[in-house]
């Protein structure tokens, strides 16, 4: 007589067949009769835990989305209103002066948290830890964690010599499965390099199984399904699995400042774009970098198809990419350059509708069964 644990393994197994079939993705148990006990175990719990619904679903509107992209997009184009713009090389002293200083005032209220995107590691830069505990070859030896750590404290040095209050500045680190650990690990053993500890705030992105161009999702193993982070677009998803909203609210944190780990200058809580963004009553806005020439390898902020985004350079023609308005500029000018300024109240209404962002397609080889 077959064991009580060895019976409700076959039944969910039979219960997920049924379920592969349904999804087209059988495939996933080919080799499940050579795993052991505790294999078959396991693998069964983490296929039971995709929701195949979603999953394909978001497979099959990404690969729509990039089958729509490829071809050139000029005809549905048009540049970012001037009056939506702001220049610091064609603002006046004066103008920026006033910025940073409600930047300051904000900072020193403790209105103002920065959000770092550092989910990836540096196996592009040939090591095998996350990026931003990447040494970068300065004399001093900081990584880039460490740089941006002494920002975050020298911005609040200067809000309080500013106005006398002492502010604190929250950093929320958007980390991954595979990154978080060693990351809190690097900032404990370097004493959080100043910080306080209660003001530094890890999160993991989410992962999503990987699939090929067929719409089969990838065994990384006999027993395993392979995945990756959902990308720069999981913080959404993540920001609510994490309770990140709800961090806000208690800190009374109403200005967001996010960015990538990889930007050795960046400038974090930038007081100046902070101030500007508060000044204009914005819930979001890019800091891009005016293109340097037509062809330049970075994708523009602009409108398409009357909606505000991000359109990749490979997606536009030469002929628009020179075109130049009357002053010489080039008209899609706004190299994006992942710096961004949310408000709370704005990340808190999208979070709401995540579910209705579009999903885009990252190709990647990998090793599959």
């Amino acid at each position: 007589m077959p064991s009580k644990s060895c019976t409700n393994t076959l039944a969910r197994k039979e219960n997920l067949e049924a379920e592969l079939l349904k999804y087209n993705q059988s495939h996933l148990l080919k080799f499940y009769d050579e795993l052991t006990g505790a294999e078959r175990d396991q693998f069964l719990h983490e296929i039971s835990e995709l929701n195949l619904d979603e999953v394909t679903g978001y497979f099959k509107d990404a690969f729509l989305t990039t089958t729509k992209i490829a071809e050139k997009v000029d005809d549905r184009l048009e540049a970012i209103p001037q009056d939506l713009y702001g220049s610091v090389v064609r603002s006046t002293k004066e103008e920026l002066t006033a910025y940073e200083k409600i930047g300051l005032e904000a900072v020193s209220k403790g209105e103002v948290g920065v959000l770092l995107l550092a989910g990836g590691q540096g196996t592009r830069l040939g090591v095998n830890y996350p990026k931003g505990m990447y040494d970068v070859g300065l004399a001093s030896g900081k990584s880039l964690y460490q740089l941006q750590a002494e920002r975050i404290l020298k911005l609040e040095k200067m809000a309080f010599e500013h106005t006398g209050r002492k502010g604190t500045i929250p950093w929320y680190i958007m980390t991954s499965e595979a990154t978080r650990a060693s990351t809190y690990e690097y900032f404990q053993k370097n004493k959080f390099f100043g910080l306080d500890e209660k003001n530094l705030v890890l999160f993991e992105q989410g992962m999503l199984p990987c699939f090929t161009f067929e719409g089969k999702i990838i065994l990384e193993g006999k027993g395993k399904i392979s995945k990756a982070p959902d990308g720069n677009g999981g913080l959404y998803r993540a920001l609510r699995r994490w309770k990140i909203l709800t961090d806000f609210e208690d800190r009374g944190v109403k200005y967001l400042h996010v960015y990538c780990v990889d930007n050795i200058l960046v400038k974090v809580g930038d007081p100046t774009f902070v101030g500007y963004c508060i000044t204009r009553n914005s819930d979001c806005a890019a800091k891009v970098v005016e293109k340097a020439f037509p062809t330049e390898a970075v994708g523009v902020v602009c409108k398409l198809d009357g909606k505000f985004q991000v359109v990749e350079y490979s997606e536009i023609t030469l002929t628009t990419a020179q075109k130049r308005n009357p002053n010489g500029r080039l008209t899609f000018n706004a190299g994006n350059i992942c710096n961004h300024f949310f408000t709370t109240e704005f990340l808190n209404r999208v979070c709401s509708e995540e579910t209705k962002l579009k999903h885009h397609v990252a190709k990647k080889k990998d090793s599959l069964h």
